[in-house]
């Protein structure tokens, strides 16, 4: 290899390496609200994880591509701040929330879970009714989305089932038992085990 040639190639990974550098430096940057949110699982701080999860789906929101170039996180992200707001009773939250969600945060599932939740506050069997139609609606959505999910699949027809049961006479003297969906865990910190905590 003569000088020449050898400097242009020394000069070719010296670029490279400079972007790469960069590319590195940029990410650190962007994904530091999803480690602060880590963190703040770690800690047990549920508020901290949400306001820190919030901070990086926003700026997903505000750069579209990055939802796209990483879009892994984003998911993430939005899929960790819905399951902290269920998990601290804010349901209306997650059902407005939800609806900017990417389909991989399974925006449905947790619609379907805050509905469902808001079913059991209701006090009269025609507020049941509607807030599980609704939540039966969601699952069903979930499931198209995500057919093998047992949690889903479980969760749908356990919305049917009571939808059903609500449409029918009540007898008198019965009351219904207590009810919970299945995945009652937080939000999780790998991608693999992070998929819905209902």
């Amino acid at each position: 290899m003569t000088l020449p040639r050898f400097r242009s190639f020394f000069y070719v990974i010296s670029v490279l390496a400079l972007i790469g550098g960069a590319a590195l430096l940029a990410y650190g940057q962007w994904s530091k609200p999803l480690l602060d949110a880590q963190r703040a699982l770690q800690a047990r701080d549920p508020d901290g994880a949400l306001r820190a999860y919030s901070v990086s789906v926003a700026r997903f929101r505000e750069r579209t591509p990055m939802q796209q170039l990483l879009h892994d996180d984003y998911a993430q992200a939005a899929q960790n701040q819905l399951a902290i707001l269920y998990r601290t009773g804010q349901y209306e939250t997650v059902i407005d929330t939800a609806g900017s969600a990417p389909v991989d945060a399974a925006p449905h599932f947790w619609v379907g879970c805050a509905m469902f939740a808001k079913s059991l506050q209701e006090e009269g069997a025609e507020g049941q009714l509607q807030w599980l139609t609704r939540a039966e609606d969601e699952f069903k959505l979930a499931l198209a989305s995500e057919p093998g999910d047992w949690d889903t699949k479980y969760n749908y027809e356990l919305s049917a089932r009571l939808v059903a049961a609500l449409r029918r006479p009540p007898k008198p003297g019965n009351k219904p038992s207590a009810i919970k969906l299945l995945r009652p865990e937080g939000p999780s910190q790998q991608r693999e085990s992070m998929k819905k905590s209902g």
